[in-house]
């Protein structure tokens, strides 16, 4: 049994895992997001010192804080020689083993599939009896219950990919006992992983008993993953440049402040000023305008995938503290400086009257269809969409919503998605454009129980 020191570092509201490994004196980091503080932070905690960061592939979903990170501690920086980035780096290939202190050995792996040139690490524990493999850093190849997806690079990439990645995770399995921990990055809700799985932790064994790319034939996995795949982020186009340019440490530092007036301005020039208050408090009362992304959901996810890049962005919280809690979510995918930034209430934040608009249940959409027209806009994915939807039901997924608004039929406008989140950011943008709305808080479990009629496959 090992007593090497393996912590995680999560990333919850983008799916994702970074991992330090120490042994009591020398330390080593995996997949570091952007916001290297928390692991400045851990290497104090524990006492150990960082000599080498290693990275899984050029992330398609975050911004890395590797270069940073070893600039900062004169760590080794290890990057597979095959990538092409524009900075100086430690080339790594398959094959290739590291002593990392006097116990600790990782050695590169070639695991293809979610990139080209992706490479996972084998950790072994030298001191232990008969150099114990400790687990391996799967990054975007063999997830828990599933793999990373195989079409970021783009369509024409996608069938060799997805090929690559079954033979990479048949490779790990081959070469690691039953018992080797597996430590991915994607795989926690990253739109990276094909598939999304409950579980916190995992093993080779396990998952030869239970993950598709292990326990079906070749073909029947290809043909179902890439059958299952939907959309990804749009920011997600602009990750890999980012990460092979090679990113600086962020400045997380408070942006301006900007007064009622200011906010107006920015709102009118078409800029992005945006409510980081939950639905409930947003729909009650908030400044015309400004668009909701509550922090208790898919912050980063969303807002990056429906802003136009690039578009200033003003970040509204009650506290300073929330502020700061989206700005460190923000840089993690490369977007680094707020425009300017406001505490308090929507009274701080308007010089006009407060909009607002009303929430409501499934319960009382089907109440109402029984007296009225009103159009039922669904904001899911149309794969949701398509799967089980309240008949009549029109939709537009929330990532493309911003720029058809003007196909959202006239009249009274009831919006809805899964659960709530989504709805509240769609309606956030139909009462800025000035639509009669009413936003459905509620989950979509409901709304054949409530005799909503549904129609699709699943319904």
């Amino acid at each position: 049994m090992t007593d090497l020191t393996v912590l995680v570092i999560d990333t919850p509201t983008l799916g994702d895992r970074s991992y330090l490994v120490h042994d009591g004196e020398v330390a080593f980091v995996v997949d570091p997001q952007r916001d290297i503080d928390r692991v400045l932070t851990l290497l104090d905690e524990h006492g150990v010192r960082l000599t080498h960061v290693f990275e899984t592939h050029i992330h398609n979903d975050y911004v890395t804080g590797g270069l940073a990170l070893a600039e900062q501690t004169g760590a080794h920086y290890l990057v597979n020689g095959e990538d092409d980035v524009s900075f100086s780096r430690t080339p790594v290939a398959d094959g290739d083993v590291v002593e990392v202190g006097g116990r600790m050995r990782v050695t590169a792996l070639a695991t293809p599939g979610h990139t080209f040139t992706h490479l996972s690490y084998l950790l072994v524990d030298a001191a232990a009896e008969g150099d114990q493999h400790v687990g391996v850093f799967s990054g975007g190849s063999l997830l828990y219950g599933a793999t990373g997806r195989p079409d970021l690079l783009g369509p024409e990439h996608t069938h060799a990919l997805v090929h690559h990645q079954h033979a990479s995770a048949h490779r790990l399995a081959e070469l690691l006992p039953d018992e080797a921990e597996v430590y991915p990055t994607h795989g926690f809700g990253s739109f990276c992983s094909a598939t999304q799985s409950d579980a916190s932790s995992s093993t080779i064994g396990r998952e030869k008993q239970a993950n598709p790319v292990l326990t079906q034939d070749e073909q029947t996995y290809v043909d179902e993953l890439l059958a299952g795949l939907g959309p990804w982020p749009a920011y997600y186009a602009h990750m890999a440049p980012a990460n092979a340019a090679g990113p600086s440490e962020p400045d997380l530092s408070p942006p301006a402040v900007a007064d009622a007036t200011e906010l107006r301005r920015r709102i009118e020039a078409g800029e992005w000023v945006v409510d980081l208050r939950n639905r409930t408090a947003f729909a009650a009362g908030h400044a015309p305008g400004t668009l909701n992304f509550g922090l208790d959901g898919g912050f980063a996810t969303y807002l990056g995938w429906l802003v136009t890049w690039g578009t200033p962005i003003t970040l509204l919280g009650e506290t300073a503290e929330e502020v700061a809690e989206a700005q460190r979510e923000l840089v993690r995918i490369g977007i680094d400086r707020p425009a300017a930034h406001a505490t308090g209430g929507p009274d701080d934040w308007s010089d006009r009257e407060l909009s607002s608009f009303a929430t409501a249940t499934f319960a009382d959409l089907a109440q109402v269809r029984h007296h009225r027209e009103v159009v039922v806009l669904d904001v899911r994915r149309a794969d949701e969409h398509d799967a089980a939807r309240i008949d009549g039901a029109v939709n537009i997924p929330l990532h493309e919503l911003w720029d058809r608004l003007a196909e959202v039929p006239a009249g009274e406008v009831w919006v809805h998605c899964a659960g709530g989140y989504r709805a509240s950011v769609a309606a956030s943008m139909l009462d800025a454009a000035g639509r009669s709305l009413v936003a459905i808080d509620d989950s979509f479990d409901n709304a054949e129980q409530v005799g909503l009629h549904l129609v699709g496959p699943d319904a």
